[in-house]
Protein backbone atom coordinates (compact mmCIF):
# COMPACT_ATOMS: atom_id res chain seq x y z
CA UNK A 1 0.00 0.00 0.00
CA UNK A 2 1.77 3.17 -1.20
CA UNK A 3 1.49 5.93 1.67
CA UNK A 4 -0.88 8.23 0.19
CA UNK A 5 -3.33 5.56 -0.56
CA UNK A 6 -6.72 6.18 0.85
CA UNK A 7 -7.16 3.91 4.08
CA UNK A 8 -10.33 4.43 4.17
CA UNK A 9 -10.77 2.49 0.79
CA UNK A 10 -8.49 -0.35 2.21
CA UNK A 11 -10.62 -0.27 5.66
CA UNK A 12 -13.90 -0.85 3.91
CA UNK A 13 -12.88 -3.46 1.70
CA UNK A 14 -12.50 -6.78 3.89
CA UNK A 15 -9.99 -8.45 1.63
CA UNK A 16 -8.05 -5.50 1.72
CA UNK A 17 -8.18 -5.27 5.58
CA UNK A 18 -6.81 -8.72 6.06
CA UNK A 19 -3.80 -7.62 3.90
CA UNK A 20 -3.24 -4.63 6.11
CA UNK A 21 -3.82 -6.78 9.25
CA UNK A 22 -2.15 -9.54 7.87
CA UNK A 23 0.89 -7.13 7.32
CA UNK A 24 1.14 -4.40 10.17
CA UNK A 25 -1.43 -6.08 12.88
CA UNK A 26 -1.22 -9.94 12.93
CA UNK A 27 -3.55 -9.87 16.45
CA UNK A 28 -6.35 -8.08 13.81
CA UNK A 29 -6.77 -11.62 11.73
CA UNK A 30 -6.61 -14.02 14.91
CA UNK A 31 -9.06 -12.01 17.14
CA UNK A 32 -11.53 -11.73 14.22
CA UNK A 33 -11.56 -8.11 14.91
CA UNK A 34 -13.47 -5.99 11.88
CA UNK A 35 -14.12 -2.15 10.68
CA UNK A 36 -17.75 -2.40 9.85
CA UNK A 37 -17.60 0.93 8.56
CA UNK A 38 -15.50 4.20 8.44
CA UNK A 39 -15.71 7.69 6.86
CA UNK A 40 -13.65 11.11 8.19
CA UNK A 41 -15.42 11.37 11.07
CA UNK A 42 -15.98 7.91 12.98
CA UNK A 43 -15.50 4.39 12.68
CA UNK A 44 -17.08 1.30 13.77
CA UNK A 45 -15.16 -1.72 15.05
CA UNK A 46 -16.63 -5.26 16.00
CA UNK A 47 -15.04 -7.94 18.03
CA UNK A 48 -16.43 -11.26 18.33
CA UNK A 49 -17.02 -13.39 21.77
CA UNK A 50 -15.64 -16.66 20.96
CA UNK A 51 -13.09 -18.98 22.23
CA UNK A 52 -9.73 -16.73 21.37
CA UNK A 53 -11.29 -13.69 22.50
CA UNK A 54 -12.87 -14.40 26.25
CA UNK A 55 -11.39 -15.00 29.34
CA UNK A 56 -11.43 -17.37 32.46
CA UNK A 57 -14.73 -15.41 33.43
CA UNK A 58 -16.69 -15.98 30.42
CA UNK A 59 -16.39 -12.27 29.02
CA UNK A 60 -14.34 -10.53 26.69
CA UNK A 61 -11.04 -10.37 28.25
CA UNK A 62 -10.19 -6.63 28.50
CA UNK A 63 -7.27 -6.11 26.22
CA UNK A 64 -9.02 -7.48 23.43
CA UNK A 65 -11.67 -4.71 23.88
CA UNK A 66 -8.44 -2.53 24.58
CA UNK A 67 -7.06 -3.69 21.26
CA UNK A 68 -10.87 -3.44 19.26
CA UNK A 69 -10.83 -0.07 21.14
CA UNK A 70 -7.92 1.31 20.17
CA UNK A 71 -8.11 0.61 15.97
CA UNK A 72 -11.86 2.61 16.00
CA UNK A 73 -9.67 5.19 17.21
CA UNK A 74 -6.47 4.44 15.40
CA UNK A 75 -8.04 3.53 12.33
CA UNK A 76 -8.91 7.41 12.01
CA UNK A 77 -5.84 8.51 12.94
CA UNK A 78 -3.97 6.05 10.36
CA UNK A 79 -6.60 7.32 7.60
CA UNK A 80 -5.47 11.19 8.55
CA UNK A 81 -1.70 10.63 8.30
CA UNK A 82 -1.52 8.92 5.20
CA UNK A 83 -3.28 11.73 3.37
CA UNK A 84 -1.45 13.99 5.01
CA UNK A 85 0.80 16.02 2.55
CA UNK A 86 4.14 15.13 4.96
CA UNK A 87 4.73 12.55 6.84
CA UNK A 88 3.25 12.74 10.18
CA UNK A 89 4.36 10.31 13.28
CA UNK A 90 1.73 8.88 15.33
CA UNK A 91 1.38 7.24 19.10
CA UNK A 92 -0.47 5.96 21.46
CA UNK A 93 0.28 8.68 24.29
CA UNK A 94 -2.48 7.83 27.48
CA UNK A 95 -5.18 5.62 27.44
CA UNK A 96 -7.51 4.44 30.14
CA UNK A 97 -10.88 2.40 30.04
CA UNK A 98 -13.46 2.01 32.58
CA UNK A 99 -15.47 -1.85 32.26
CA UNK A 100 -19.27 -1.18 32.91
CA UNK A 101 -20.49 -4.49 31.93
CA UNK A 102 -19.30 -7.90 31.38
CA UNK A 103 -18.94 -8.20 27.50
CA UNK A 104 -20.41 -11.71 27.00
CA UNK A 105 -20.93 -11.74 23.17
CA UNK A 106 -19.86 -9.78 20.37
CA UNK A 107 -18.57 -6.35 21.01
CA UNK A 108 -18.84 -2.90 18.75
CA UNK A 109 -16.95 0.36 19.77
CA UNK A 110 -17.48 3.39 17.88
CA UNK A 111 -15.44 6.49 18.00
CA UNK A 112 -16.83 9.50 16.73
CA UNK A 113 -13.91 11.83 16.83
CA UNK A 114 -12.72 11.98 13.27
CA UNK A 115 -12.68 15.86 13.26
CA UNK A 116 -10.47 16.32 15.97
CA UNK A 117 -8.20 13.89 14.93
CA UNK A 118 -7.72 15.23 11.55
CA UNK A 119 -7.69 19.17 13.16
CA UNK A 120 -4.75 17.49 15.20
CA UNK A 121 -2.92 16.12 12.18
CA UNK A 122 -3.52 19.77 10.03
CA UNK A 123 -2.35 21.83 13.05
CA UNK A 124 0.88 19.93 13.19
CA UNK A 125 1.60 20.28 9.38
CA UNK A 126 1.20 23.79 10.04
CA UNK A 127 3.04 24.50 12.46
CA UNK A 128 5.42 21.70 13.22
CA UNK A 129 4.68 21.35 16.53
CA UNK A 130 3.46 18.04 18.26
CA UNK A 131 -0.17 18.13 18.82
CA UNK A 132 -1.98 15.89 21.59
CA UNK A 133 -5.89 14.94 21.29
CA UNK A 134 -7.98 13.25 23.29
CA UNK A 135 -10.70 10.72 22.30
CA UNK A 136 -13.29 8.48 23.59
CA UNK A 137 -14.08 4.57 21.78
CA UNK A 138 -17.64 3.09 23.08
CA UNK A 139 -17.89 -0.16 23.56
CA UNK A 140 -21.46 -1.99 23.45
CA UNK A 141 -22.61 -5.30 23.74
CA UNK A 142 -25.59 -7.19 21.06
CA UNK A 143 -28.39 -5.73 23.51
CA UNK A 144 -26.86 -2.34 23.14
CA UNK A 145 -25.27 -2.03 26.48
CA UNK A 146 -22.12 0.17 27.33
CA UNK A 147 -19.54 -2.38 28.07
CA UNK A 148 -16.43 -0.19 28.39
CA UNK A 149 -15.62 3.18 27.52
CA UNK A 150 -12.30 4.05 26.73
CA UNK A 151 -10.29 7.62 26.22
CA UNK A 152 -6.93 7.32 24.24
CA UNK A 153 -4.69 10.08 23.90
CA UNK A 154 -2.99 10.45 20.34
CA UNK A 155 0.08 12.44 19.85
CA UNK A 156 1.29 13.49 16.17
CA UNK A 157 3.86 15.18 15.02
CA UNK A 158 5.76 15.60 11.64
CA UNK A 159 8.72 14.13 10.93
CA UNK A 160 11.91 15.33 10.75
CA UNK A 161 14.05 14.75 7.80
CA UNK A 162 16.97 12.42 8.36
CA UNK A 163 20.38 13.19 6.88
Amino acid sequence: MNSKQNFLKVASNPLKLQLFFLKKMPMGILSGMRIKSIDSSHAKVTIPFNYLTKNPFQSVYFAVQTMAAELSSGALAISEVMKAPKPVSMLVFQMDGNFTKKARSKVTFICNDGKAIANAVQKTIETGEGETVTITSTGTDEEGDVVSVFHFTWTFKVKSKSK
